[in-house]
């Protein structure tokens, strides 16, 4: 699961072109229709997304060889431009031509018409068969996938990812860092339409940076901001539906504060990660009415997070690699010599998980997957013990969708500021209008002079709503200007202070002459070595 560090540059530039896009950008209707695997009667899967990302409403035409005709087939988009309709194929040998329209306002727009034969080939007899364990060690079989596994924009073939085996799939569905969140919106509707279209059961997971603070009601907070943005995500959704797993949390990392080559230089002590993580759980728990997935590794379950009985009662998704799940007694949790002790360890030495991430080297190809890697899960259990995973229904209502340019209050803590030589450093912190703090945006400081150009200026989230900029290459002098929020969602409004920022002129520096080192070639490192290839 990868991760990327919070570009400014990219997200102001974001902004400064955001509306001026969705002003010129047209109403689509994207639409596909599927042969739904399915335990039973034939399913048929109609499905797409309107963007720019608005509610309309969707109806399905058909072709009957002289007209188009309206069908009964009907729902509305969400929020996020998403929409599905899936109904009982009457016909097994049929076929048809179809499209879809939708209507904002008293707009319509047409997609484009697509053919489609129904597949008979799809359809399980119950759901026995229909989940058979095909995976390593005759278990059922999953993945898990990210933007990484579109390289150069390229879709997944998902009914590939269902014929190889597989029947569910993990997606990154949020990110606590803007550009990487973006990233993953970016692919969250589309892959989790057609998976479900293929017949994959989907889940969507979080990934989480830990706050830099050790005020454990700063870090509660922190958490329930973090939830309150998954719970927004899956409400633009529409909410869970009957293909849907629960939530995840990806807790991998407990570093807070890093120098500025990159190395980690602070790490969150391990009763408030562990705090944290409880938090989160519980706060989407209480909203969603499913129990979330925590997602991690044992050396950092160990070594990361104190034990706790109420982390126990949650599922465990395990990473741990260079173990064969074929082999009858292999399983993740164990060391070398000894054993990982957390929350979920046992008294024989071994971990109640639920599902295991048993290899980040799957072959992408085989698996309908363009990237040329793929993590791979299994389940742990019968198909009924996987089908009751998705008990319980949650259906957002008005006031748990995201809102828009909601009123925001910016709070400047500290400015550091000396000579020419030394970057400004600026903390700050915005709250929503109920006094939490913001959970999606950015912030950058703009001169009022435009002959003033900075050299460069990055923002380094360190909590929820709050950010450490660094701004280099300012003149010596005062600079008046702005401290500006900045929301290229628009969830929460931007907003701005006064900010005068005063430098001595700093004594000029000798250039340092390189000294060449010899060069060395390394061997290039396989990482897949010791892995799993499936």
């Amino acid at each position: 699961m990868k991760r990327l560090a919070l570009l400014l540059i990219v997200a102001v530039t974001c902004s400064n072109f955001a509306s001026a896009a969705n002003a010129a950008t047209k109403t689509s209707i994207s639409f596909a229709v599927a042969s739904t695997p399915n335990a039973g009667e034939s399913l048929v899967t109609f499905y797409g997304q309107v963007k720019p990302a608005a509610k309309g409403s969707v109806t399905i035409s058909s072709f009957d060889g002289v007209a188009w005709k309206v069908t009964p087939l009907k729902t509305t988009s969400t929020s996020s431009g998403s929409w599905k309709i899936t109904t009982v194929a009457n016909a097994v040998k049929a076929e048809g031509q179809y499209k879809a329209t939708v209507t904002i306002g008293k707009k319509k727009t047409l997609s484009k018409p697509v053919n489609f034969k129904v597949d008979i080939s799809k359809t399980f007899s119950d759901s026995n068969s229909y989940l058979l364990p095909a995976g390593p060690g005759g278990r059922i079989h999953g993945s898990d996938v990210s933007r990484w596994q579109h390289p150069n924009d390229q879709p997944i073939d998902f009914k590939t990812k269902f014929d190889a085996g597989m029947r569910f799939v993990m997606i990154k569905g949020s990110d606590a860092q803007e550009a990487s969140d973006i990233l993953a919106m970016r692919w969250l509707v589309e892959d989790r339409n057609a998976a479900q279209a293929a017949g994959l059961y989907t889940g969507m997971y979080h990934y989480a940076y830990l706050p830099n603070s050790t005020d454990e009601d700063y870090v509660i907070r922190d958490a329930k901001a973090q939830a309150q943005k998954v719970i927004w995500r899956l409400a633009s959704l529409g909410g869970y539906n009957e293909r849907d797993l629960p939530l995840a949390l990806d807790l991998e990392n407990s570093c807070v504060k890093k120098s500025k080559s990159g190395v980690c230089i602070k790490n969150m002590q391990r009763s408030l990660v562990t705090t944290w993580a409880e938090t989160w759980l519980k706060t989407v728990e209480e909203k969603t009415g499913r129990k979330p997935i925590l997602y991690s590794y044992p050396n950092f379950l160990e070594s990361s997070m104190t034990r706790s009985e109420t982390l126990r009662q949650y599922p465990l998704w395990l990473a741990q690699y260079g173990i064969n799940p074929a082999d009858p007694i292999a399983q993740p949790g164990q060391k070398t010599s000894g054993c990982y002790v957390h929350s979920w360890s046992t008294a024989n030495c071994s971990s109640q998980w639920q599902i295991w991430q048993y290899s980040s080297c799957g072959i992408g190809k085989k698996y309908g997957v363009p990237s040329a890697r793929l993590d791979l899960n299994v389940f742990r259990g019968t198909p009924e013990s996987f089908l009751s995973l998705i008990l319980g229904k949650w259906q957002p209502e008005v006031a748990d969708l995201m809102p828009v340019n909601e009123a925001t209050k910016i709070n400047l803590i500290s400015v550091a500021a000396t000579d020419t030589n030394v970057p400004v450093e600026v903390n700050v912190e915005v709250f929503r209008s109920i006094g939490t703090p913001v959970v999606t945006g950015t912030v950058v400081f703009r001169p009022i002079d435009p002959e003033v150009k900075i050299k460069k200026q990055t923002a380094v989230r360190s909590a929820s709503g709050r950010w450490e900029l660094t701004i280099e290459g300012l003149p010596a002098g005062i600079t008046a200007g702005t401290l500006n929020y900045v929301d290229v969602s628009k969830t929460h409004a931007d907003n701005e202070i006064p900010l005068a920022i005063t430098l001595m002129q700093g004594p000029e520096l000798p250039k340092p002459t390189p000294t060449p080192k010899p060069t060395k070639t390394k061997a290039p490192v396989d990482s897949c070595a010791k892995q799993i290839k499936n």
